[in-house]
């Protein structure tokens, strides 16, 4: 009798569940690679709807530039914008989907320089279209654009029937594909109903392993949540920490200087009203202490305002060595005699759009910054040139626009920066001087006025060996005008002609006394407001106002909308603005508004005096009647 062998069911079973696995994973396989077909039908379908979408725009833009054309009705011109707006996102995504398919992508190379023709061609008829014209050149552009457009319809034509062509392939080959897929489910169904239990069994085990897979993934993404929870935290508190320590640094910064210059004014204003009656000498010296301690006050409010980029700027077009070489004397006056300055001025230097007052003011800041880091004496060197800064250099520095420059150095062989100080060069406030030996604002009020004007400044140095410091300044194509303001006379006061009268309008009553004040001194016949209703009422009641002098920041309306509506009842009437901090009214971008005449808070009697003059000695055809009026 032969044994019987007890191994067999379990290998039929064993062959069974292997034959079983390899029909699923072909299954599996077959089914992929449907799917894959199916999804390349529905990419073929895309492709050809993007097809006949690009042909409609650009039918649709032609149809309407021709009714445009015949009609001189701009409503047609409608779908031509359309298309101008839209049709490059179309091919955008045209091409991308075609990438996987070299033929089409050199069809699509024509299509885009086919259309590129026909919309050029449409602008082109478009823009240069006149009112009424026919006949041959309106023939003449629609024979161009039929011809482009057939161009461009054939180039869509035979990439439409190569899509066709790769669409019937695809629905072919999926069909197929569906066909294995279903005997190889029929297949494996019979396998299953042997192998169910087996499979059901490690189907539980699986969903047990899956159960417990979730879970530690559930845990460590908590994990992770909260570990980036914490982060962010401790990055506010550090960016919060930064910002407040910034702002006391600031306001220190500004209480020390304030508290300083206050001191003296109000120290010698005290001892000059104790002495007026005693001794007037000494109390005019301590008057003088306390306006120098005031000047100082107005030298720091401009160069705050500077490093916020808040300062009132009058660009021109400047020629840069003409102010530099006018500058010796000064320079020579403000850095002493023990340094040897030297300037290099290149020749053909291209002209620059900059406030020269502040450029000037800049110079000098950075000369008196090289002159501290040489106490022993040593070589100043101010250098001009043109230069360009290329796309590299402004992604690697921020806020800098590639472009043309006008480069102004300034460098020393002092003591030079370390990389950290470097760093904080331009923050306000910060210096490494002794104490009284600089407010720390030269610096930040140089990157202030620099980046106002659009340019970019760069510091280069090495201790030891001494620092340059670069200033640029975007090109200007225009030319330099000459000096609009004569050379102020030496001696007295420039004072009123012919019984002139001006219009103060102030809200500050304190202000406004000092400013009536000084104006009568200087013998001019006022008339005032507090705001812009009395002083339309002012002006109303004056048979005659030469001057409207107004502050710009005031309650209800502003000193801009009073001086529209003062010229509106008034054409001619000149305008002269003050404030105290500069708003959007006349301050665009930085800059003064066209023609706008204008005096910063504070003021001395002498600056009033002179501003006042030149307004009105101003030749009324060189300003705007609307003065002040900006673009």
């Amino acid at each position: 009798m032969r044994p019987v062998r007890t191994d067999r069911p379990l290998f039929a079973l064993l062959s069974g569940f292997a034959v079983l696995v390899v029909i699923v994973a072909t299954t599996l396989w077959l089914g992929e690679q449907q799917s894959r077909s199916e999804r390349l039908v529905q990419h073929t379908l895309a492709v050809e709807m993007r097809l006949a979408s690009v042909l409609s725009i650009v039918q649709d833009a032609e149809t309407g530039q021709r009714g445009f054309l015949l009609t001189n009705d701009v409503g047609f011109l409608t779908p031509y914008r359309r298309a101008i707006s839209v049709l490059d996102g179309e091919l955008q995504t045209l091409a991308a989907g075609i990438s996987d398919n070299p033929s089409q992508q050199a069809e699509m190379a024509a299509l885009k320089s086919a259309i590129r023709t026909r919309m050029d061609l449409l602008t082109l008829k478009v823009e240069g279209h006149r009112p009424g014209e026919t006949g041959v050149p309106l023939l003449a552009g629609l024979v161009k654009g039929r011809a482009a457009m057939d161009q461009v319809r054939e180039i869509i034509l035979r990439m439409q029937a190569q899509e066709a062509a790769l669409l019937e392939r695809r629905v072919e080959r999926s069909g197929r594909q569906a066909l294995l897929v279903r005997g190889g489910q029929m297949l494996a169904a019979g396998l299953v109903v042997v192998l169910g239990v087996f499979v059901f069994a490690d189907g539980r085990r699986r969903l047990r392993a899956t159960e417990t897979a979730r879970g530690s993934l559930e845990k460590a993404n908590a994990e992770l949540k909260a570990e980036i929870a914490g982060r962010e935290a401790a990055e506010a508190q550090v960016r919060q920490f930064q910002k407040v320590q910034a702002i006391g640094q600031l306001t220190g910064g500004i209480a020390h200087d304030f508290n300083n210059m206050l001191a003296i004014v109000i120290g010698s204003l005290d001892l000059a009203k104790r002495r007026l009656t005693t001794d007037p000498q000494k109390a005019e010296a301590c008057i003088d202490n306390a306006l120098e301690g005031a000047d100082r006050a107005a030298q720091l409010t401009s160069r705050l305002l500077a490093f916020s980029r808040q300062q009132p700027l009058d660009p021109r077009v400047l020629d840069v060595n003409k102010l530099v070489g006018g500058m010796s004397e000064l320079l020579r006056r403000t850095i002493g005699e023990n340094l040897r300055v030297e300037t290099v001025l290149a020749g053909g230097l291209w002209r620059t759009f900059a406030d020269p007052a502040q450029l000037e003011n800049a110079i000098v800041n950075l000369c008196v910054n090289a002159r501290d880091a040489m106490p022993e004496g040593g070589k100043l060197t101010i250098e001009t040139a043109n230069t360009h800064l290329d796309d590299a250099y402004a992604a690697a520095n921020t806020e800098v626009a590639a472009g043309q420059y006008v480069m102004i150095s300034v460098t020393d062989t002092g003591s030079g920066m370390p990389p950290e100080v470097i760093e904080r060069a331009f923050d306000p406030f910060y210096t490494t001087k002794g104490v009284g030996r600089g407010t720390g604002l030269g610096l930040s009020q140089v990157h202030g006025f620099v980046k106002q004007s659009r340019g970019h400044v760069k510091i280069y140095s090495e201790p030891g060996v001494g620092t340059t410091i670069k200033v640029y300044l975007p090109r200007n194509t225009g030319e330099p005008r000459s000096q609009d303001n004569p050379p102020r006379p030496l001696g007295e006061l420039p004072h009123a002609r012919g019984g002139e009268v001006v219009l103060v309008v102030e809200d500050d009553e304190r202000v406004r006394r000092f400013s009536v004040d000084a104006l009568r001194e200087l013998g001019y016949s006022v008339a005032q407001a507090a705001d812009a209703r009395q002083a339309m009422t002012e002006l109303g009641l004056q048979a005659r106002v030469d001057l409207l002098f107004t502050d710009v920041v005031m309650p209800d309306l502003d000193g801009r909308r009073l001086a529209d509506r003062a010229l509106e009842a008034r054409p001619g009437l000149k305008v002269l603005y003050t404030t105290g901090y500069t708003r959007n009214a006349i301050v665009h971008n930085g800059m003064l508004d066209a023609d706008v005449a204008f005096l910063a808070k504070p003021f001395t009697v002498e600056q009033l005096a002179f501003k006042i003059r030149q307004v009105m000695d101003e030749d009324a055809g060189s300003r705007d009647v609307r003065t002040g009026r900006g673009d």
